[in-house]
């Protein structure tokens, strides 16, 4: 890895107005390239609609365009600027209905690098997105990139198989909703587990729905340090990554790094990790979730 800067893109969307958003994220990546001259630059999980739309899955699927159509206005852009771009958006499938919730890896010559379907959807996100099933990690100029997407976080298995496909940078595009102290816990946790440098960009207003993201993106180093925070509002943050990050055990000390999450785990303990299981606990929300389906 080298010196690496990454800048994050905060802003509000207008719900489901594709073009509009798109022009407005053509807008914001200028203005980051300008400002800060970046190697990365990170948009919001769904940023040409909102997260949840209102619509069906082939009412969504007709809104949105396939890959690379849907980011050709971002390539032209990271390609005028010379930056690698992540551009998250529903992505259309091969069958009408067949929705994605994506992260296109766009690079500096505006070419796609690669694309991140989310894997974890939640239970309503299952009405109108299906999961993908596969995370790559992609070797550009300056570093190596793992993407998740929002509630992916929540799921350290993930990280923890970007981490050991060799990602130094693992992305974050979200539009969360729950608390601020879930977000950067999820963050910082996913970042220290791995040692990996992580970037959650969270989208800021409200969607078709009403549901209102809170914005606070942040950067946060393989230490837990977190290297940028954003406010509620829209914003760039940005931080310059340092290839040798883990000289010290914790920021603001001299003492050495002496572990590695990655080396010394104990392997005979995770036998069955990957067999299905459930909350010991009811999960009350989905409950209710279904009942209102049913009505």
């Amino acid at each position: 890895m080298k010196e690496t800067i990454i800048a994050g893109v905060q802003i509000a969307i207008e719900p489901n107005n594709v073009k509009k958003n798109i022009k407005k994220a053509v807008e914001w990546l200028n203005r980051a390239a300008e400002e800060y001259n970046p190697d990365l630059i990170v948009f919001p999980e769904t940023v040409t609609t909102g997260f949840e739309t209102g619509l069906s899955r082939e009412g969504l699927w007709d809104l949105v365009d396939t890959v690379p159509a849907i980011s050709e206005e971002i390539s032209k852009a990271a390609q005028k600027n010379k930056v690698h771009v992540v551009f998250p958006s529903y992505t259309r499938g091969e069958k009408r209905g067949d929705v994605y919730n994506s992260s296109i890896l766009v690079g500096s010559n505006g070419d796609v690098v690669g694309v991140y379907n989310k894997t974890h959807i939640y239970y309503a996100e299952r009405e109108w997105a299906l999961p993908g099933n596969t995370a790559d990690v992609y070797e550009l100029p300056f570093a190596k990139i793992g993407m998740i997407i929002c509630f992916d976080g929540d799921y350290p298995e993930l990280s923890r198989i970007l981490a050991m496909k060799g990602a130094e940078i693992i992305v974050r595009p979200s539009a969360l909703v729950r608390s601020f102290e879930i977000w950067k816990l999820t963050n910082h946790a996913r970042a220290y587990d791995n040692h990996v440098y992580l970037a959650g960009i969270n989208l800021t207003g409200m969607d078709a729905c009403g549901n209102c993201n809170f914005g606070n993106s942040m950067i946060v180093s393989p230490i837990a340090e977190q290297l940028a925070l954003a406010t509620a509002g829209e914003t760039i943050i940005t931080a310059k990554l340092d290839p040798d990050p883990l000289k010290y055990i914790s920021y603001g000390v001299r003492n050495p790094m002496i572990f590695n999450h990655l080396e010394d785990r104990n392997l005979k303990v995770y036998e069955g990790i990957l067999e299905e299981a459930k909350s010991q606990f009811p999960i009350s929300g989905r409950d209710i979730w279904e009942k209102g389906r049913k009505k």
